[in-house]
């Protein structure tokens, strides 16, 4: 479980930050920045991947009325195409930051990349296992970009987003071999751009 210790080693707030949905082939990457309060640490906080949805739909609830301060930054698929998905990553990270109404001293990052932000930053690798504010920062950044990809599914509901999240799951696959992509589909990504190839032989 991740744990409060690297923070408590640096003298002021510490943000953790850490992104959700850099490989799906649909839908914005998302990114969240969390400032948690160290008299009022939420129990059960983990690493997003290793809780099941309804666990973390109860913890982002939890987080978002113990945390300090909490901001999420997205970049859309736009951005994604025009400027490739680590940059729009880094520009989601940096947005997510600037949404803060507390200014952090220090910042975890989640991973060996990080954006250029206003205070010190540090790398973690795996840092949702080991930092207790990247990990409240995975969940807050997966569950704003499930719901969001459950809500365009209701518009798109073929391509099975409510359930993939806009992975290239089988079924996703299928869908845009036969339905093609949606402007909410990453046009950069191999997957869709060779749809825009003729078919050869």
């Amino acid at each position: 479980m991740p744990s409060f210790t690297r923070e408590r080693k640096i003298d002021g707030h510490v943000a953790g930050i850490d992104e959700a949905g850099r490989g799906p082939l649909a839908g914005p990457v998302y990114a969240a920045a969390v400032i948690l309060d160290p008299a009022r640490l939420p129990r059960g906080v983990d690493d997003s991947k290793a809780m099941t949805a309804e666990a973390r739909d109860k913890m982002f609830d939890k987080i978002m009325e113990r945390a300090l301060a909490v901001g999420i930054g997205v970049a859309s698929v736009a951005e994604i195409d025009e400027i490739n998905i680590l940059q729009a990553t880094m520009l989601a990270m940096r947005r997510a930051t600037e949404g803060l109404a507390i200014a952090p001293a220090h910042a975890f990052v989640d991973g060996n990349r990080a954006p250029t932000l206003p205070c010190p930053v540090e790398t973690i690798i795996d840092g949702d296992a080991k930092s207790m504010s990247i990990a409240a920062a995975s969940i807050i950044a997966k569950v704003t970009r499930d719901r969001v990809m459950r809500a365009l599914d209701s518009e798109h509901p073929y391509y099975q987003w409510a359930q993939n999240k806009g992975y290239g799951t089988a079924d996703h696959l299928v869908a845009l071999g036969l339905l093609g992509p949606t402007v909410h589909h990453r046009h950069s990504f191999a997957p869709v751009a060779q749809l825009k190839l003729p078919l050869v032989g």
